[in-house]
């Protein structure tokens, strides 16, 4: 037996190299990997520091004032389109709120639109119909290959050069005129009985929201469909159609006139906003387009296949089976196309339309203050992108397929 032997036959644990550095702690990985990401954070950290510190240097030693003060100030700027009241003699906080409520209308408006049109056009693409699918690709292809800028040039001046001045203006309807100011058309005079028409169509919304996951679940117990859309436009429709004829059925209605060279009365949808919407929803759409078409080819020709063999036509066969899978190919890549039309919507002040990033210039040009001005618009859109995907991926794994446990 040799004298490196043990007694057992086996060999003895691995002994450590000796030195100081066997056990030295940056030996240890997971340390490391820590010192590591300490490292890169404190370079961050010293580089934004220096950034802010060299800015607010370079702006004294300028002598241009800094903070976020100049907000409360009066803004001495008119904004021709507005949901909330505003006057020139309102703050700059309440301008860069208005600008914000159009960005927002003009995108909840683009995203509801594009998306109707879009999924329109995808299922087109795949129609058994030759020339159904060839207009609908040639849209596509079109569309997504001219940049949206343009598109945004091309609808307003189609709007103001094609239309007539509104002397001349289009009348196809009664109190409805078009002209290359926008389309006028009449509005209900101010009642009391319109507020509570709108609080019964939020309550109806509401209403109608819980009875369809009351019916969900009713249908997944007993295997029994309750009538939903009967319900639903029973709430949606007929309790602010009740509401309306119990607060007196108000008529009168502020009509359009034509007074010197434009319009008075009623009210408008400018050409700056027909052109932004236009622009953003066929542009936008064409993505969506795709999208749609690629979830849809997603889903196995044998869903359709046994769809159609128990008797089901191919349009419940597609909204029932297909459309359903195929949100989950679908939802991923649309939350893109919704973030890109909302920040596309900035592109309005190219047109004159008073969105955030016109209200913002107009406030930097009159204060100086373009490092605050910059940072609220990019703040603004952060949170409001991010907000856009948070709803889009709760959604997403609502819709998912939930593996076994």
């Amino acid at each position: 037996m040799g004298a490196g032997a043990t007694g057992s036959g086996k060999a003895g644990p691995p002994r450590r190299a000796a030195g100081p550095a066997a056990g030295a702690w940056w030996n240890d990985r997971r340390v490391r990997a820590v010192f590591y990401q300490i490292l890169v954070i404190g370079g961050v950290l010293l580089l934004v520091w220096f950034l802010v510190a060299n800015t607010l240097d370079n702006l004294n030693q300028r002598n241009i004032a800094t903070g976020f003060g100049f907000l409360h100030r009066e803004a001495g700027f008119d904004i021709s389109e507005r949901l909330i009241d505003y006057t020139p003699a309102d703050t700059y906080l309440r301008a860069l709120v208005v600008g914000l409520l159009n960005t927002m209308l003009v995108s909840v408006l683009g995203v509801i639109l594009a998306t109707i049109l879009g999924t329109i056009v995808g299922i087109a693409r795949l129609s058994r119909n030759w020339l159904v699918a060839k207009v609908a690709s040639f849209y596509v292809e079109i569309v997504r290959n001219i940049p949206v800028l343009l598109q945004l040039f091309f609808w307003y001046s189609m709007i103001t050069e094609a239309l007539p001045s509104p002397r001349q203006a289009l009348n196809p309807l009664p109190g409805v005129f078009f002209s290359n100011r926008g389309m006028r058309f009449p509005v209900p005079e101010a009642d009391p009985a319109w507020t509570y028409v709108a609080v019964a169509f939020l309550v109806g919304v509401g209403a109608t929201w819980v009875f369809a996951r009351w019916a969900r679940a009713y249908q997944n117990r007993t295997g029994r469909i309750p009538p939903t859309l009967s319900v639903a436009l029973g709430l949606i429709l007929g309790l602010p159609l009740i509401t309306y004829l119990a607060a007196g059925a108000p008529t009168a209605m502020n009509m359009p006139e034509l007074r010197g060279f434009n319009f008075s009365g009623g009210t408008t949808v400018t050409p700056e906003f027909t052109a932004l919407l236009l622009g953003l929803v066929v542009y936008t759409a064409s993505y969506i387009a795709e999208i749609v078409r690629g979830g849809i080819l997603a889903v196995s020709h044998g869903q359709t296949e046994a769809g159609l063999a128990l008797g089901l036509h191919r349009g419940a066969v597609l909204r029932l089976i297909v459309l359903p899978q195929a949100l989950r190919v679908i939802i991923p890549p649309l939350t893109s196309q919704y973030l890109n039309l909302t920040k596309n919507s900035s592109l309005a002040v190219a047109i004159g339309f008073p969105d955030l990033v016109s209200a913002a210039n107009t406030t930097i040009n009159q204060t100086g203050q373009a490092v605050e001005g910059i940072a609220i618009i990019m703040a603004i859109y952060l949170t409001v992108s991010l907000s856009i995907s948070a709803v889009m991926n709760w959604y997403n794994r609502r819709i998912a397929l939930q593996g076994a446990r």
